[in-house]
């Protein structure tokens, strides 16, 4: 079963952690040897995570604007040709989220940001 793994953006981190953790009583840890700011949120039954938001927000009257979807691929490289030539683009290029997955963002025909990963206890690892 494919997993799905949820993002929240935040202008303010530190506001958002601790809103979120007065709300549901999450958890966060900062994960370090990221592109970005990212804390990951541990919670009861979700996994998902939270990072500075790498754009200004987008106007009130815009509607969504702070959560992404991650979902879970067997082949992150094969998967992302496919979005590619379905005529998705990159945001995000791949990266190492360290002894966890391969993680990367795209952007749908619509204008819609999602991402994929795939589990990989490996990734991130530097070989000598």
């Amino acid at each position: 079963m494919n997993q799905i793994y949820f993002e929240i953006q935040a202008s303010e981190p530190k506001r958002a952690i601790q809103f979120y953790n007065a709300v549901f009583g999450w958890h966060f840890d900062k994960v370090e040897g990221l592109p970005l700011n990212y804390w990951k949120i541990n919670a009861k039954s979700n996994s998902g995570g939270l990072l500075q938001r790498p754009a200004d927000k987008p106007p009130m009257e815009c509607g969504t604007n702070a959560f992404v979807c991650s979902f879970e691929v067997k082949n992150f490289d094969g998967v992302a040709q496919v979005i590619e030539k379905q005529g998705g683009t990159v945001a995000l290029p791949k990266f190492a989220i360290p002894q966890t997955c391969w993680q990367g963002y795209f952007i749908d025909t619509k204008g819609n940001t999602f991402g994929i990963f795939q589990p990989d206890d490996s990734a991130g690892n530097v070989k000598g």
